[in-house]
């Protein structure tokens, strides 16, 4: 049987700044998410990543999700530069996007460079040169494997390792017990309240496994197997803000996410 993992383990994954650091060293996140339809998922990513630790969050992409994650973080830089990590696809839809916006994805996963693929750019999982976490929900991952999403539901964890299998990648399966499988190795994660059930949930979840990304694109470049205990960490540090900021009963995604500095800092003071 897996185990679960635990609060302490991914407290050892947070990288911690000290005062030789600059914007740069401490990771910078590049943010290829958001449409005109789901403009809020752009914001919500951003909004967890900054709050998790990165240096700088460069953000690309459509006008109007742009505007408003500007407004709402005005930290974040337009455009693209140097980054060391990408998140990419949460808020877009594959059958939506034009050739302009697949172009853009396509040239940000073939930088080489750590990426979080989530939802409407799962189908260009192929494309990518470098190391690779996918975040897919039951029903994203049976369209990426010609599944029944039932049968992913009755065994989640057999599921997460064909899919890391097949494809090639670390796979974050959400849920409320979330499945991670990737280079052999298979973990579980629960520390998420159920009121985390709510839309925006898994765009926040992107920002946070985002930034763990950015600040230890080294390391995973030198060691993809690091990956797995990343994507793990991510989701342990996104369950136990979503249970701080809930305490108990309704939780909005912003909520969350103002809850992950606190939930960050605490995790630090556990480590030895």
């Amino acid at each position: 049987m897996t185990d679960f993992f635990r609060a302490e383990e991914a407290a050892e994954l947070i990288a911690v700044p000290d005062e030789g650091d600059d914007k740069y060293s401490r990771g910078v996140l590049g943010v290829m998410t958001g449409s005109a339809q789901y403009p809020g998922a752009a914001v919500l990513g951003v909004e967890a990543a900054l709050r998790t630790g990165v240096g700088m969050v460069r953000y690309v992409g459509p006008e109007s999700a742009k505007q408003l994650v500007l407004a709402r973080r005005p930290e974040a830089v337009s455009g693209r530069g140097r980054v060391q990590a990408w998140l990419v696809g949460s808020g877009m839809d594959a059958e939506s996007r034009t050739g302009d916006e697949t172009a853009l994805l396509r040239d940000a996963l073939r930088e080489d460079l750590p990426a979080v693929i989530d939802a409407g750019a799962l189908d260009l999982v192929g494309d990518a040169a470098g190391p690779v976490v996918i975040t897919p929900h039951y029903g994203e991952l049976a369209r990426l494997l010609g599944a029944e999403r039932a049968d992913i539901a009755a065994d989640p964890a057999r599921f997460a390792s064909r899919a890391a299998e097949q494809l090639g990648v670390t796979v974050l399966l959400k849920g409320f017990v979330t499945h991670v499988a990737g280079d052999g190795v298979l973990l579980k994660a629960r520390s998420a309240t159920p009121w985390l059930a709510t839309a925006g949930s898994g765009d926040a979840l992107g920002g946070v496994l985002g930034a763990l990304l950015a600040t230890h694109s080294d390391q995973i470049l030198a060691d993809r197997a690091v990956l797995p205990r990343l994507a793990a960490a991510a989701a342990v540090i996104h369950g136990i803000a979503g249970d701080r900021a809930s305490n108990g009963g309704p939780v909005t995604v912003l909520d969350l996410a103002a809850a992950l500095p606190a939930t960050i800092a605490h995790l630090l003071g556990t480590r030895a």
